[in-house]
């Protein structure tokens, strides 16, 4: 995880909600004013809304936009079943849309969001007018899978400050109290007794531990790449030219068999948001304007 985006603009307009969804209360952050087709934002999985704030942020300038934390991240509550199914995860998304009053949106999703979008997209079709994928396809490349299942597998259940947080997650912990990404671990921590947890569900964490443990990868129980031949809106999909979750010869996959969906490379790595925010707003904004020409 590299998010190093200033979140300069924290938006002093944005609004903020939730929405009770299944077992759990969905958190959101909107921002903007009705316009153009609304835009959904969807984190990955080291990730959740906040991350998100710059690019809403800018892209709301001739429409509504909401970063959503997904269930069991960020302030939406942990699901007491540990319902965590794919398709859970689409129907949260309907029941987001139906609480704003949005019959259709442009979802844009990064990383695990990228999947969670493709699935709603797909299951949910006249629901969304659009799909952008950012550092997401089907094939998921090995070697990145494997970091992230040594990173998140071995996640301790409480670090004992900010500072241990931060040294885990590869950053040096003398960080002054005004630097991003202590501000950004600050809120993406929970403080109890004392101690700090990660605001993501220990079920990710056990999941990878199992993964680990049985040295195979966890299964996707969906056929990824035929949903995607299914959809029937414009979709994008962006890799980072130094990510190691999408492998360049997924991108030619992707350009090869679907020609009708736009496949480019932004300068950055996995977390191309805060890599390079600009350049995923340059690559989003031309795939708006394709889509309102």
């Amino acid at each position: 995880m590299t998010t190093n985006s200033s979140n300069s603009a924290r938006s002093a307009n944005a609004g903020t909600g939730t929405v009770r969804s299944g077992d759990v209360d969905l958190f959101y952050r909107r921002f903007g004013k009705p316009g153009a087709t609304p835009l959904l934002i969807v984190h990955g999985l080291s990730y959740f809304s906040y991350d998100w704030i710059d690019v809403a942020t800018a892209l709301s300038h001739d429409r509504e936009v909401v970063a959503m934390d997904l269930r069991g991240f960020g302030d939406s509550s942990w699901s007491p079943a540990r319902d965590y199914a794919l398709e859970t995860f689409a129907q949260d998304i309907v029941a987001l849309l139906d609480h704003l009053g949005w019959k259709q949106v442009i979802l844009i999703g990064h990383s695990m969001g990228g999947r969670i979008c493709l699935c709603t997209a797909a299951w949910y079709p006249d629901r969304v007018a659009a799909l952008a994928c950012v550092d997401f396809a089907p094939d998921v490349a090995a070697a990145g899978r494997a970091g992230v299942a040594r990173r998140i597998g071995n996640q301790p259940d409480w670090f004992e400050s900010v500072n241990q947080a931060l040294t885990y997650h590869g950053y040096p912990e003398d960080l002054s109290a005004q630097a991003p990404m202590r501000k950004r671990f600050e809120a993406f921590l929970r403080q109890e007794d004392g101690r700090y947890q990660l605001k993501r569900d220990l079920h990710f964490r056990d999941s990878f531990r199992q993964t680990l443990a049985g040295g195979k990868p966890q299964a996707v129980n969906v056929d990824l790449w035929g949903l995607l031949a299914q959809l029937i809106m414009p979709v994008l999909f962006l890799r980072g030219t130094k990510s190691d979750m999408f492998a360049p010869e997924t991108l030619q996959k992707l350009r090869d068999n679907f020609p009708d969906a736009s496949a480019e490379e932004v300068e950055g790595g996995h977390d191309l948001a805060g890599d390079n925010p600009e350049g995923v707003l340059q690559a989003l904004r031309a795939f708006l304007s394709r889509i309102r020409r």
